[in-house]
């Protein structure tokens, strides 16, 4: 079983994010590691893109803090081992991910760390450097800002260091408070559902285009638009940028 993600090509190019989204395809495509969300599969179609990656069913490191969940030290300690072989074999592969933070850690039903969302995550080689404002304020390295603010000389992947950190800082912490709560091991309880399910309903609920009525959309919108005057300037411009990601879109195949 897999877990796939979709993205609507035409609210990717109102947003401005279909670079993005392009660089997130580029850079899965091309890495690998145990303890990463690893990407299988990616195709399209007229509406959407889709990522098909691994299925990780502990739910994610920002869930179990607000549950008041308290690790103990040894937990804290595996997912910092199991984070610090991510980050170096990232730089191995010249990618900075400039993301790292409790949501973007899931776990497994084994209770190992993965790293997942590379959205906002960029390459860098031959000594190159970073300039860009990315990431998370709380979990940002110093400089970050300052490069962005003062024109320094820019960042590396040291970033990514300091940004987990950050994070073990806050789970030690989060662990530290007295409570009535135990700590906790970290293998999450199987057939229990390690999300919060009234977010995920309201997602479900606020889905302006849901996949389970897609073929009937597909039907409705060609026969619409081939009522419609192809004049219209804001159509062609949409039209042209769907043309552009059918065209430039990379179909993936892992097993391949």
């Amino acid at each position: 079983m897999y877990a796939m993600k979709y993205m609507n090509k035409q609210q990717c190019i109102e947003r401005d994010e279909v670079r993005n989204v392009f660089r997130e395809l580029e850079i899965l495509q091309e890495i690998e590691h145990v303890f990463l969300v690893n990407l299988w599969y990616s195709f399209q179609d007229e509406e959407d893109m889709f990522m098909v990656v691994d299925l990780l069913l502990g739910g994610d490191l920002r869930y179990h803090l607000q549950q008041n969940v308290q690790f103990t030290e040894e937990t804290v300690k595996l997912y910092i081992c199991e984070m610090a072989l991510a980050l170096d074999y990232l730089r191995s592969q010249h990618i900075i991910h400039r993301d790292v933070k409790p949501d973007n850690i899931l776990l497994d039903e084994q209770g190992h760390a993965h790293l997942t969302d590379f959205n906002i995550a960029t390459i860098i080689r031959d000594g190159e450097r970073a300039t860009a404002l990315a990431g998370t304020k709380p979990y940002m390295a110093p400089e970050i800002f300052h490069s962005f603010l003062n024109g320094g000389t820019g960042y590396s992947f040291e970033v990514d260091w300091w940004s987990l950190g950050i994070m073990a800082y806050e789970l030690l912490r989060v662990s530290a408070v007295p409570n009535a709560r135990r700590a906790v091991s970290c293998v999450p309880q199987k057939g229990r559902l390690h999300c919060d399910p009234t977010f995920e309903l309201e997602e479900m609920i606020l889905e302006s285009r849901p996949l389970h009525k897609k073929k009937k959309r597909l039907a409705k919108n060609k026969s619409r638009d081939n009522s419609k005057d192809s004049s219209q300037s804001e159509n062609d411009y949409l039209q042209e940028c769907l043309e552009a990601i059918q065209q430039d879109f990379v179909i993936f195949n892992r097993e391949k």
